[in-house]
């Protein structure tokens, strides 16, 4: 069960590390008058909700890194709107998230370390937001706003991880990772694919991009500046891969002689900077220009454009992977203006911030890793701190020590323990220093042992998958949430019929009889087990086996069986869910899914 949500905890933190004297805003706590007050002593000239405090919009893609737009420098990409946003923002310009998807995500949500929210990979169990964390959208929807969320969530598809079990009131996404893997609906790829809408299957005709932000203006135009404020947060899937764009955007760079992958990567952003051009025009027509926070950013380094002249990309250790662009504006409180922010700052401190601008209620009990920004974005940091900020890219189920981390200060980068860079003087990391600044590294290693010593508590734990509970019955899993060595985590994976298994780590809410389907294909697909689609490979199940808990049996799989059914009575408690297919030959593999209904 989440917090509750009440005034409290994190400004004693922010005021001792700060300087900001909060008395005022702590006895305001919930008005939008303290975020105006702490930022410019002045009413907001724009029209928001009730009591006149902001909305916010917060965009964030996927695998667009720092040096994917124009503004930053790239003459090969197209991004007119992002870089008039640009122009009128603050900037951010040495901001650092998680060098992959669902890290940074977690973080972004709860203001902690990923790893301490229980997500430290992208699959594997280990993408599901611990239900020990208070989110984003628990805080905004506390404090009387509307939430939303139009996009790629990447922290779980059941219960208690789903966006709707952790704030959000209107919900529309993709399953998974990302459109086309193994939690998403059967055969997206982009375009006139179905979504989850609020609990259901949903068809809808247009590129995966445009449904995002056309749902995100549905949202904000039924929720006019008389309304309750609003949190509209659009996670865009894309530009990850597959690369699958209209010929529209990718072929002017294939003109320009762009290869084909990265002509395609640089056509979505097009895309979403069409979008951002959209929902950009539609805030100043609907009167909420001025007084909504919007803010974009991005969730790693690039996966296929240019890494911005700095070292490394998506999933690496060095500044190319972690180092990404944040805009943030809010102009009816002067934030903009085309400022740039140079202080070391990351995705813990946007929740922070975002409490203090927007008069939110804090969670009672909840110590931030992450900082208020308030006083930066309103030039008035004071006695503002160097302070150390880490990074760690774990993408494996059990985290190991130093492991592709970076240790982080306003001029020092320490990477897996050994190598240290002065970021000012060297910023594409090219010279390791170490030897020439042993205290340093020293120093640096003492505040990643301390760091260490800190997430170690959430190593051993599993976010479990509740089943039999009437906020999800029945509960459909799949394979990309395994806890093993080979996790087929994608719908290629199922086609090719991947050998590998794992278990579910499984919480059972209540004594019962449950039903447990094992399939191969997902029952909107329609085939038997050894069935094939278009070139996939039979696997030629002749048995199948289940084990939860104390019951272990197994059945033969019939010719033109679309699934296997078991059913066993369970006590209440958490346990592990283990499943087989297994050929004439003994050679096995896990039902990539499995359908659990309590009876």
């Amino acid at each position: 069960m989440k917090k509750q949500v009440s005034r409290g905890s994190s400004e004693e933190q922010v005021e001792r590390g700060m300087g900001l004297n909060r008395r005022s805003f702590l006895k305001k706590a919930g008005l939008a008058a303290a975020g105006l007050a702490l930022l410019s002593g002045r009413a907001s000239t724009g029209r928001g909700g009730k009591g006149n405090r902001p909305n916010v919009v917060l965009v964030i893609t996927d695998d667009q890194g720092y040096g994917d737009l124009r503004c930053h420098g790239n003459e090969l990409i197209d991004t007119p709107n992002l870089d008039k946003l640009h122009a009128l923002s603050i900037r951010l310009t040495d901001f650092h998230v998680d060098p992959t998807c669902a890290p940074t995500r977690s973080s972004l949500m709860t203001g902690h370390y990923s790893t301490k929210t229980g997500v430290w990979h992208t699959i594997m169990g280990r993408s599901l937001l611990g239900a020990h964390e208070t989110t984003m959208a628990d805080v905004f929807s506390a404090s009387g706003y509307k939430t939303a969320i139009f996009g790629k969530w990447h922290l779980g598809d059941n219960y208690p991880f789903r966006p709707q079990d952790r704030g959000f009131g209107e919900v529309l996404i993709n399953g998974g990772g990302g459109v086309g893997q193994g939690p998403d609906y059967w055969g997206n790829d982009y375009f006139d694919d179905t979504y989850f809408h609020n609990d259901k299957e949903e068809k809808f005709e247009g590129y995966c991009t445009d449904v995002w932000f056309d749902g995100a203006l549905k949202f904000i135009e039924a929720n006019p500046p008389s309304a309750d404020p609003f949190f509209c947060y659009v996670p865009t899937n894309a530009p990850h891969g597959p690369y699958n764009v209209a010929e529209k955007y990718s072929k002017p760079y294939l003109d320009k002689g762009v290869k084909a992958n990265q002509a395609n990567f640089y056509g979505m952003i097009t895309n979403i900077d069409e979008n951002m051009g959209r929902l950009m025009r539609r805030l100043k027509e609907l009167d909420l220009e001025e007084n909504t926070i919007l803010i974009f950013m991005t969730d790693n380094g690039t996966s296929a454009g240019a890494a911005g002249g700095m070292k490394g990309k998506k999933g690496s250790e060095y500044e190319g992977g972690h180092r990404v662009p944040f805009f943030v504006r809010w102009p009816g409180c002067g934030l903009g203006g085309g400022r740039d922010i140079g202080t070391l700052s990351a995705h813990i401190d946007v929740l922070p911030t975002l409490i203090d601008l927007c008069g939110l209620k804090a969670p009672t009990g909840v110590k931030f890793d992450g900082a208020s920004l308030a006083p930066l974005l309103n030039d008035k940091a004071g006695r503002w701190r160097d302070r150390t900020l880490l990074v760690h890219s774990q993408r494996i189920d059990h985290p190991q020590k130093w492991r592709k981390s970076a240790v982080m200060t306003q001029r020092w980068r320490l990477i897996n323990g050994k190598e240290l860079y002065d970021i000012h003087a060297d910023p594409a990391q090219q010279k390791d220093i170490a030897g020439e600044h042993p205290k340093v590294v020293e120093e640096l290693r003492v505040e990643y042992e301390k760091w260490w010593t800190d997430l170690s508590e959430q190593f051993d734990k599993y976010c479990e998958i509740i089943i039999g509970s009437d906020k999800q019955n029945p509960t459909r899993l799949m394979s990309h949430d395994w806890h093993g060595p080979r996790v087929p985590w994608s719908q290629g994976a199922v086609r090719g019929g991947a050998k590998g298994n794992g278990f579910w780590a499984i919480k059972v809410e209540r004594d019962g009889e449950y039903e447990f389907a094992l399939r191969r294909w997902p029952v909107e697909a329609g085939k038997a087990i050894n069935a094939t689609i278009g070139n996939a490979k039979s696997i030629g199940a002749t048995k199948s086996r289940i084990k939860i808990a104390d019951f272990d049996q197994t059945k033969p799989v019939g010719t033109d069986a679309v699934d296997v059914k078991f059913r066993a009575n369970l006590k209440a408690g958490s346990t592990r869910l283990e499943s087989w297919f297994i050929d004439d030959k003994g050679e096995s593999r896990g039902a990539y899914y499995c359908y659990v209904k309590r009876l």
